[in-house]
């Protein structure tokens, strides 16, 4: 059974699902690297002054064949325990099995569907759609794959780091 919508329930979640997608090939035609230059992340924000904003998302840049929108970290707003922006994941997509190092992540879906392949060996599934709110606790590994070929995913990701991507490691989904 895959998890969806109001009967959510963390311990009901199918043990394998076939995957639609070649992961080696999207892996290496996708491989989307990240740009931190501190003036490019500053350079939109208004206000340092107690309230900073960035308007229409700032400019864009790239993680794990995730396109973000620039938004609000400690890089270049005050923040010392959130950051926050908007992620796009192409059609076809897949942000490749990761860990998220001591942070927890909170999401958003705004459009498009996902599917959170995740635990050790990333065999637990959760399917999400736009509407849907997603909880990753510190430590899961998981790997998030866009699935429709025609349609991107689009999700506010908001983190209790404000340091973003700088405490994420890489999982073999295949070591456990």
């Amino acid at each position: 059974m895959i998890a969806r919508g109001p009967a959510f329930q963390p311990n009901r979640f199918a043990s394998s699902v076939p995957r639609s997608l070649d992961v080696t090939q999207i892996r290496n035609e996708q491989h989307v690297t990240m740009s931190d230059s501190i003036s490019d992340l500053q350079a939109p924000v208004e206000g340092h002054d107690g309230i900073s904003v960035i308007r229409s998302g700032g400019g864009t840049r790239g993680w794990n064949n995730i396109v973000y929108k620039t938004g609000l970290s400690g890089k270049n707003v005050n923040a010392t325990a959130l950051s926050m922006n908007v992620a796009t994941i192409p059609p076809g997509g897949v942000a490749f099995a990761h860990i998220h190092v001591d942070f927890e992540v909170m999401l958003y879906i705004l459009k498009g569907r996902v599917r959170h392949e995740y635990g050790p060996g990333c065999r637990n599934v959760v399917e999400n759609a736009a509407g849907d709110f997603i909880f990753i606790e510190p430590g899961v590994p998981h790997e998030v794959f866009n699935m429709s070929d025609t349609e991107e995913v689009v999700a506010v990701v908001s983190r209790s780091s404000a340091a973003e991507w700088d405490n994420i490691v890489d999982y073999d989904r295949n070591s456990e």
